[in-house]
């Protein structure tokens, strides 16, 4: 912090682009974890975009970080085919982890196994971390699973502060010593869901703005450096290795819930509209419950995230595309009719406001909810789409 209580500027922000190619591809490597790091700044800055709009440092939760490694480093885990993250270290005559919370994470992995009757998916971290951010969730799992994710996050928070500490040249160079969000909460602006307890790291933000327009060529760099670190390390194939980093989740869990409540609206007499086709949706009208951003693109069940739809045209048309700028403007207000629709339902307001204020922080500042959460929603699809380049109907 400088005199007058701000973040100071590191020294290598001029060229961000930079900093970013020369951490990944230049600075020793004794683990993956600067790899890691800077893939979980990348998720987060993709995760939260209108947080651009502050134009302001940000302050990111080393546990939110620490959630993105669990799901990172979770096909290493494999108690059957552990794959090496670096050498073990010898200290004081103890040979130490190659990755220091391999015990906790290991165990962490054991517990979902046994919770979901032993099945093996590497995109099962990114499953449970989306699966266990809400509350309301925590129910249909034991404790004991649980306190393994807690324990799991606490450690690799711990441990995250190595690679923040050592990236670039010397230290401290980049990144400043996190601190807890209450500290530095006047020059900063932060995550939803971050409370002042929260040890943070803050990111600069010529350096946020860096990764949302580079998104794409991050994560793609990310994961080719990481593949051939490890494959130096483990003696594991490159190919085999990426299929691990890049697997992602289907949508295995079933939305009885959510279609049960929808389906009470409908009998009460309530309508939707389908987003995409304008299809009229009510009583006795089969609809399919899309997923406004695909799984397989960001792999989220939040309420806002899903809306009743045309089964044809979610079908046949949308598939796993993301709607175009058009679509987009034509849909904004049948998803607020549609979020008007869940407030009336007092089971899905809740839920819907739970979800949508740990995602969007720009929702603080609007004067109507339904309003502008559709275009939270609406900017956080064209972000994804335009930064990912992906495909649209």
């Amino acid at each position: 912090m400088n005199q007058a209580g701000k973040p100071k500027q590191p020294m290598a922000i001029i060229a961000p682009e930079k900093v970013i190619s020369t951490i990944l591809k230049h600075d020793s490597k004794v683990t993956s974890y600067k790899i890691a790091l800077l893939r979980a700044i990348n998720d987060v800055v993709l995760t939260y975009p209108d947080l651009r709009t502050h134009k302001s440092p940000v302050a990111v939760p080393l546990k939110l970080l620490a959630k993105f490694w669990v799901a990172y480093y979770w096909p290493f885990v494999d108690s059957a085919m552990p794959v090496r993250q670096g050498q073990p270290v010898k200290r004081g005559g103890k040979v130490h982890n190659d990755i220091a919370f391999r015990p906790v994470l290991s165990e962490l992995r054991i517990r979902w196994e046994q919770t979901v009757g032993g099945l093996k998916n590497p995109a099962d971290g990114f499953f449970l971390i989306n699966e266990l951010k809400s509350g309301r969730k925590w129910q249909n799992y034991p404790d004991t699973l649980i306190e393994a994710l807690s324990r799991s996050v606490s450690a690799i928070s711990r441990t995250i502060e190595m690679p923040i500490r050592y990236a670039g040249p010397g230290e401290w160079s980049i990144f400043e010593r996190p601190q807890n969000y209450g500290a530095i909460a006047g020059n900063v602006v932060a995550v939803p869901g971050t409370t002042p307890r929260n040890r943070c790291l803050v990111i600069p933000f010529e350096l946020w703005e860096t990764f949302r327009q580079m998104s794409l060529w991050i994560e793609a760099l990310c994961i080719h450096e990481w593949c051939l670190f490890t494959e130096r390390t483990s003696s594991v194939n490159r190919g085999a290795i990426y299929s691990l980093l890049t697997a992602r989740p289907d949508n295995r869990r079933p939305l009885t819930w959510e279609r049960n409540q929808i389906d009470i609206l409908l009998m009460e007499g309530a309508e939707f509209t389908c987003p995409w086709s304008e299809k009229r949706l009510a009583k006795g009208i089969a609809y399919d419950l899309d997923h406004i951003l695909p799984i397989a693109v960001y792999p989220t069940n939040e309420l806002w995230n899903l809306v009743p739809s045309d089964p044809e045209f979610n079908s046949h048309q949308k598939r796993a595309r993301l709607p175009t700028s058009e679509r987009l403007a034509i849909a904004r207000p049948h998803l607020g009719q549609t979020y008007r629709q869940y407030g009336k339902s007092a089971s899905l307001a809740g839920v819907l406001i739970e979800d949508a204020v740990l995602r969007f922080a720009r929702l603080q500042s609007e004067t109507t909810f339904t309003i502008g959460l559709a275009l939270a929603v609406i900017d956080l699809v064209e972000e994804v789409a335009e930064l990912r380049n992906l495909a649209r109907f």
